[in-house]
């Protein structure tokens, strides 16, 4: 498993069954009860004030956006579906509990989102929340299914430390989901660009799961040899990054290169 860890949602433009298959989007294998069915999502999400006003259709929107950028990257782009969950879900990489957190599985080559993680972020990480708080997750695992197909994923050993593979590859999904954020006004679920204040949000979920601030806040302390996703300062630096730059993503986003 790899991840777990408003103006611009308000106009927000989802077409009918949001331009793909709603099928991409599910409840997970256990079906928890607080979820509803895929059928009623495609009924019920149909305008921006769908998805403004509920969160299921709002990730539907976003989950949209960013598969209509990476398919105009990655050639013959393969559609990652996305499956909500709470408590537990079965997934080709084994079972997952919501403390997990959001993440993507290669091996089936889904985005899991646990609804609640969300709230988490602001209640237990001290993020700002919001709508573009969100995005920002849901784009991080999104980045994780671009790595995939790009080939990264199989190039990069794991382990940990503050130099490791798994950092350098979380901070690549950042920039990826950074990436995303500059070209979301060109695909076509958006009606304006991104407000200082969406961006600030997003800054403030990346700040909100790096590594020291986590173990400061669980431990009392840091090390960094058992980092995995790399610092506040690393998150929301190559989120900026993928932001402010263009061109070719892997370029843009080479967290391989270097000092990171």
């Amino acid at each position: 498993m790899i991840g777990g860890g408003a103006a611009g949602i308000i106009t927000l433009i989802i077409a009918l069954i949001f331009g793909i298959n709603p099928g991409n989007i599910t409840g997970g294998s256990d079906q928890p009860a607080n979820l509803q069915p895929t059928s009623d999502l495609s009924s019920k999400c149909r305008t921006g004030a769908d998805a403004d006003q509920d969160e299921k259709c709002r990730v539907v929107g976003v989950v949209n956006s960013i598969q209509d950028y990476w398919g105009t990257q990655i050639p013959n782009y393969e559609s990652a579906r996305t499956t909500l969950f709470s408590g537990a879900v079965d997934t080709g990489c084994g079972q997952a509990d919501s403390s997990v957190g959001p993440f993507y599985c290669p091996n089936d080559k889904h985005v899991y989102l646990d609804l609640g993680f969300f709230d988490e972020l602001k209640s237990r990480f001290g993020a700002e929340g919001g709508p573009f708080a969100q995005a920002y997750v849901i784009a991080h695992e999104y980045g994780h299914h671009a790595q995939d197909l790009y080939g990264t994923m199989n190039k990069v050993g794991q382990g940990t430390g503050p130099e490791s593979g798994s950092v350098r590859l979380e901070l690549q999904a950042d920039c990826f989901a950074g990436v995303w954020a500059k070209h979301a006004y060109d695909t076509k679920f958006y009606a304006t660009q991104f407000t200082d204040k969406d961006i600030q949000e997003a800054l403030s979920a990346a700040a909100a799961v790096g590594d020291d601030r986590i173990q400061q806040q669980a431990q009392g302390q840091v090390d960094p040899e058992s980092f995995t996703h790399g610092t506040s300062a690393q998150r929301t630096k190559w989120f900026t990054t993928g932001y402010k730059q263009s061109g070719d993503p892997q370029q843009v986003c080479d967290t391989f290169s270097g000092s990171i």
